[in-house]
């Protein structure tokens, strides 16, 4: 073989020249640590600041070991922990859909354990943990999957872990692997779960009643897991969006070359339009559409239709046939008269569902209207019939709506077009769509979300060592140094009606009106629609000018007085 040959198969299984490079990235970690490479435990200390939501009372019935063990107390970093634990046997899973940075927990966990302890692995998320697969992770593990994307080296899925059955299978794998901790890393779910978890298993696991510590890490890269102050951004946020907008913005670069099309995209985002806005801002695209803003001003579909076909004609008559527009994937959940008709389409779809299974496809919509109210039967029947068949298709193992099948972007362009006509005959639109969502979830994590990380990782493994249980970690002061801190799990929840019944979970972020990030993207709106002020941003950075950035509506929103992020 030629030595180019030999070189380029030494790049195969994760050991491309870039792969190999940024394994070897520094990380800088919070003062409260000392160094990366040999990362001491810290300390908590309460800082006398309790949470408490509409529903505290009866989360404290619900969940009474870790509320009086916690009193929904914040804890704050105290300096390096004096105390030498030794031998306790620590499981780490994956939950929910992935992240850039999950990776950089583990190695975080591992390194603050140190060799006194053990670190075990769960493959599959909850599943896994159901079925007691788990192996111990080893230093090797840690060095090679250190600032790498995906979840790959563990998996993931979404179990949720309710029944009486699930927890006594939790309680066989923790007894049989001789657990003292878990670590759970997900999303707002995954953390209600984990907060359930540490109320089961706060005593009686072990021959002399002692329990297991639960301790969560917050993920999501639609960034819907955000607690003000004390948690301004779950992990895998950045990357998703820096890799996104880079998209946006080649896209945007393409419309001013080609002078002729208009591309609607849609991002991420089901529950809320933080990635939409974090897209916007970093790329001033000529249209975004956010979620909460439609549903906050009880915006219909058409309303919505004509404010961007009117867009579409002001470009136009200022010679700029083309731009590009930014749409939430559950922006159609938004839109009040599509929410109502939604809500009513899952009732007859639940209590019909023998009888719906049976009907041919083409008779299924007019199955369904005829039990619908006259006027959500009238909306579902304008709309084409490509959205019809994805709002009558089979939900998903949570009975929600599969909003990211819904092709919102192709409806939102077929309208538009009709209303142009409307509106100016002569305007020329030529639409491209787009979904970008599962290309921005697994990218090598940015410096910030690959920092972040691996501090929630030795926040996470220094809570296990201080006896905690039932708390989120957590970094506060992204820009000024940061800090350790943790979460009573306990002082999130709230009470919400799912599925037919009253359930405790912890309230997604949805993006607010008088935020910082959406007043100023409010400020600059139609300045990006009336001209091409668009900025490409570029590739994530991991050596270069760009590699400290926070998220802008991160740095907005917290009040920082720069763009760039500081650890350490």
């Amino acid at each position: 073989m030629s030595t180019l040959v030999e070189q380029l198969i030494q790049t195969e299984a994760h050991q491309s020249i870039f792969e190999s490079a940024v394994r070897q990235l520094p990380l800088p970690v919070c003062a409260a640590f000392g160094s990366s490479s040999s990362p001491q435990p810290v300390s908590f200390k309460n800082t006398g600041r309790v949470l408490s939501t509409k529903d505290s009372d009866a989360v404290r019935a619900q969940f009474p070991q870790s509320v009086a063990a916690s009193n929904n107390i914040v804890l704050t970093s105290s300096g390096s922990n004096p105390a030498t634990v030794q031998g306790k046997r620590v499981a780490v899973l994956f939950s929910g859909g992935p992240a850039a940075g999950g990776h950089n927990v583990v190695c975080g966990l591992k390194r603050v354990l140190g060799a006194g302890n053990t670190l075990l692995g769960v493959r599959a998320g909850p599943k896994g943990l159901l079925k007691g697969s788990l192996f111990e992770i080893t230093e090797a593990n840690v060095d090679f999957i250190l600032n790498t994307g995906g979840f790959d080296f563990l998996g993931s899925d979404r179990t949720k872990i309710k029944s009486d059955e699930q927890f006594a299978q939790v309680r066989e794998t923790c007894i049989k692997h001789q657990l003292d901790a878990i670590v759970v890393v997900g999303g707002d779910d995954s953390n209600t779960n984990a907060a359930v978890l540490a109320e089961s298993l706060f005593t009686g696991v072990k021959a002399d009643g002692s329990g297991v510590q639960v301790i969560g890490v917050p993920k999501t890269i639609d960034g819907d897991l955000q607690i003000g102050d004390l948690l301004s951004i779950s992990f895998g946020f950045d990357t998703a969006t820096r890799i996104y907008s880079e998209m946006v913005g080649n896209i945007l670069q393409d419309t001013s070359s080609s002078l002729k099309y208009w591309h609607f995209v849609k991002l991420m985002g089901r529950s809320a339009s933080h990635v939409a806005l974090e897209v916007a801002l970093q790329t001033k695209p000529a249209i975004t559409l956010i979620s909460e803003e439609i549903a906050a001003n009880q915006e219909s579909l058409a309303s919505i239709i004509d404010r961007v076909a009117r867009v579409i004609v002001e470009r136009s008559h200022r010679g700029m046939n083309y731009g590009v527009l930014l749409a939430p994937e559950g922006l159609i959940e938004f839109i009040p008269e599509m929410n109502a008709m939604i809500a009513e389409l899952n009732d007859v779809l639940a209590h019909h569902a023998a009888d719906f299974a049976a009907q041919a496809d083409d008779a299924k919509p007019a199955f369904v209207g005829s039990r619908l109210s006259p006027e959500n039967a009238s909306l579902l029947a304008s709309l084409p019939h490509y959205i019809v068949n994805m709002l009558l298709a089979e939900r998903d193992s949570h009975g929600n709506l599969q909003v990211s099948l819904i092709p919102t972007e192709q409806l939102l362009i077929d309208m538009a077009r009709q209303r142009v006509r409307e509106l100016d005959a002569n305007v020329p639109f030529a639409a491209h769509s787009h979904f970008l969502g599962y290309e921005g979830r697994c990218g090598a994590p940015t410096l910030f979300d690959a920092a972040y990380t691996y501090n929630l990782g030795l926040t996470a493994g220094s809570l296990i060592l201080d006896g905690r249980t039932g708390y989120m970690a957590t970094i506060t002061g992204l820009a000024s140094g940061g800090t350790p801190q943790a979460i009573p799990l306990a002082g999130l929840l709230n009470i919400e009606r799912r599925h037919g019944k009253n359930e405790f979970v912890i309230e997604k972020a949805l993006v607010k009106m008088d935020s910082p990030a959406m007043q100023y993207f409010v400020s600059r709106r139609e300045a990006w629609a009336a001209s091409d002020l668009f900025a490409s941003p570029g590739p994530r950075q991991f050596w270069g000018p760009t590699t400290d950035q926070l998220p802008i509506s991160v740095a907005l929103n917290s009040g920082a007085d720069a763009l760039m992020f500081k650890i350490g």
